[in-house]
């Protein structure tokens, strides 16, 4: 459904306009616009005295056929004209599905200046990228974004659309959702194509990482998920593949863009990567302080990689949110994950699991973390680390 406006009946009160707790609805001239905040809500129906709106079907919901959907999309977030790393892995992950349902790969890349980025989509395996190029869509905001995007998808038809679970990927992919009048599951940690029906399963963590839930979208399209960053292999980059590029229109009127950004202010502090490093050692409360920290500094930078911690000692207040690894925290995939004096809660365990190999320092030898461990080390870690730093300083 949406809301449509008789021009016929409309006296211009602007009743409606008071009256959206969305503030979706913007004087046009002497007529109001439903702009793209609108929910359906209703509010505005209850307080025209004229008749002047109504509720239209629009195909979104009741009476969608599925069969005219086709294609799985990937929304390529970049800034600075720069793919954001969890774009290579979803590019990994849309060619195993489109090869598994016998479909195209296809990606969907909005900014300023991007015409360089349809060519490394294509590198990662896109066979058709979707570019909108405007300098109103420099600098990230929803309203913009879920405008161009909800647009294309009216025209093109995805039948699949996946997001990063990144700060960008898990507002615009609601937005998305609701103006298409589709479900969308959140933080998946595992994709699936139904071998029978070729609907995409979807699977997350739920009830606090106890159990995992897979999700089926039954009846409305695309079937959308965002995905967490450092979970899906990253696509291979080939040279040679070649894509096609097809030009999305870019139009707003003023009243469509609540938003404007006036300034980026970058935060001045210890940058960490964590789902780009291939070595990770982290601390959790066996450090017994944030002393501790300083240790597991030494070891990571001997190894050449960063720091991560478990939640705890991120309550604790020993360490900075940003290196926190799990499921309220960054999920990661390196060549070798450290844990230094952490148990292994599941909510830990859900970020971490599927590092290339695990190595465990823990006093406690009946701690969690050794189940899922290749190499476990029982013992003090003040004492072990120093002698992996010793035998490391050894080695040329």
């Amino acid at each position: 459904m949406s809301i449509r406006v008789i021009k016929e009946k409309c006296r211009g009160c602007a009743l409606c306009v008071r009256s959206c707790p969305f503030e979706a609805i913007r004087m046009s001239g002497k007529l109001p616009k439903i702009g793209a905040a609108c929910t359906e809500c209703g509010a505005c129906l209850e307080v025209c005295a004229f008749g002047a709106l109504e509720k239209v079907e629009d195909g979104r919901k009741k009476g969608m056929d599925i069969s005219e959907y086709h294609d799985v999309w990937v929304f390529a977030e970049q800034r600075d004209s720069e793919l954001m790393p969890v774009v290579i892995e979803l590019m990994g992950e849309g060619r195993r599905l489109a090869d598994e349902i016998g479909c195209r790969l296809c990606a969907v890349v909005c900014g300023e200046n991007v015409d360089r980025l349809t060519y490394e989509l294509g590198c990662y395996g896109a066979d058709v990228v979707y570019s909108a190029d405007d300098p109103r869509l420099r600098t990230y905001t929803t309203d913009a974004y879920t405008k161009v995007i909800y647009e294309a998808v009216t025209e093109y038809k995805p039948e699949i659309l996946l997001l990063g679970a990144t700060h960008i990927g898990r507002d615009l992919g609601p937005s998305i959702a609701v103006k298409c009048g589709t479900g969308l599951t959140a933080d998946c940690t595992k994709l699936d194509i139904n071998a029978e029906d070729k609907k995409l399963m979807q699977t997350r963590p739920a009830f606090g990482g106890n159990l995992m839930a897979t999700i089926v979208c039954e009846r409305h399209r695309p079937q959308m998920a965002t995905v967490r960053p450092g979970i899906m292999e990253k696509a291979a980059y080939d040279r040679e593949h070649k894509c096609t590029e097809i030009v999305l229109p870019v139009s707003f009127e003023e009243e469509e863009l609540r938003e404007r950004v006036i300034k980026m202010v970058k935060s001045v502090r210890e940058k960490v990567s964590l789902t780009d490093a291939d070595v990770i050692v982290s601390g959790g409360l066996g450090l017994g302080g944030p002393e501790g920290f300083e240790l597991i500094k030494k070891l990571a930078s001997r190894l050449g990689g960063v720091v991560g911690s478990s939640r705890a000692a991120v309550d604790a207040g020993w360490i900075p949110h940003s290196h926190q690894v799990g499921q309220t925290g960054t999920t990661v995939r390196p060549n070798i994950y450290i844990a230094c004096g952490i148990s292994g809660a599941i909510q830990h365990l859900a970020g971490m699991q599927e590092s290339k190999c695990i190595i465990a320092i823990n006093k406690n030898e009946n701690a969690p973390i050794f189940e899922v461990a290749d190499y476990g080390i029982v013992g003090d870690l003040y004492k072990v680390i120093p002698a992996i730093l010793n035998a490391l300083d050894g080695v040329e």
